[in-house]
């Protein structure tokens, strides 16, 4: 992998990080709206498009493209969706997702003073 193709990788994952990002901000606000969510949604997409696609490997990079294609399929017929539905399926897949991109890092040895042996 050549210098470029990380580049290249990197920007297709910051983009798509930051489209969840715009996405879950407007998820989570108190006086949702779902056209403003909308509109949002379809800025971030047109973003997303000026950068190039590049084969992700990790489950969690994998999630983050499929969140996009959810959230693109949930915009598209406005008229023959449950916006409530929506809203609450939208927020539970980034909160998963979320939780996959931390999740190495909340490990906790549970039962530790059953495995310490000190020797007496």
């Amino acid at each position: 992998m050549n210098i470029n193709d990380k580049d290249a990788r990197v920007k297709y994952i910051r983009a798509l990080e930051r489209f969840m990002g715009s996405c879950v901000n407007a998820l989570k606000n108190e006086n949702f709206d779902f056209l403003l969510f909308v509109k949002r949604a379809e800025k971030g997409l047109k973003t997303l498009q000026k950068v190039e696609p590049v084969r992700l490997d990790s489950t969690y990079t994998n999630l983050l493209q499929n969140y996009v294609t959810l959230v693109s399929n949930s915009i598209v017929n406005l008229e023959e969706i449950d916006i409530e539905e929506t809203h609450k399926r939208l927020l539970k897949e980034a909160n998963l997702l979320e939780k996959e991109k931390y999740r190495g890092s909340y490990k906790k040895d549970k039962h530790k003073a059953q495995g310490f042996d000190d020797g007496y």
